[in-house]
Parts: C-alpha cells; structure tokens; sequence
C-alpha cells in the first residue's frame, strides 16, 4: 500500500474547506434571509438578491475563517477521540 503524500492531503483539505465554507455560508445566509420573510408571510422584493449579496459576502470570510479553526477543530477531535496517543 502506497503511502500518502502529505502535499495531496494538505490540498484535500484545503479544497474540502473551500467546499465546507461555500455551503455553510450559503445555507446560513439563505437561512438567516428566508426566515424573517417567512415569519412576515411575504417576501419583500428583492429579497432573492439581497441574500446573494450576503452569500458572496460571507463565503470568504467563512473560508478564511476556515482556515483558522480548521486545524484546531481537527486537533480537538483527535484529542477527544484519542486521548491515549496524546499523553504517551
């Protein structure tokens, strides 16, 4: 069995947190911008390209962001799912 190359993996994480902060920002925002118009009963005009607008806002500083917490949050997991490798 081949053993992986540490620059591949590194793109693959970089490329799932492009994709990760993508989606997150457009459900968010889409989340954050259809549930005042639903709880008004109608939805105001314009309020399609409003919430694009905060979308292409968003998604990079997500990504950005991303790239911050990433590594941390896969630290934490690794920590919480292996105490044992971290102490020896």
């Amino acid at each position: 069995m081949e053993k992986p190359n540490p620059k591949r993996e590194k793109l693959t994480i970089i490329v799932a947190q492009v994709f990760i902060s993508c989606l997150m920002a457009l459900l968010m925002t889409f989340f954050f911008a259809v549930l005042p118009e639903a709880l008004r009963t109608d939805f105001a005009p314009g309020w399609g390209w409003i919430w694009l607008r905060d979308w292409l806002t968003a998604w990079p500083v997500a990504f950005v962001l991303s790239l911050g917490v990433g590594p941390l949050a896969f630290k934490l997991a690794f920590w919480l799912l292996h105490p044992r490798r971290i102490t020896e």
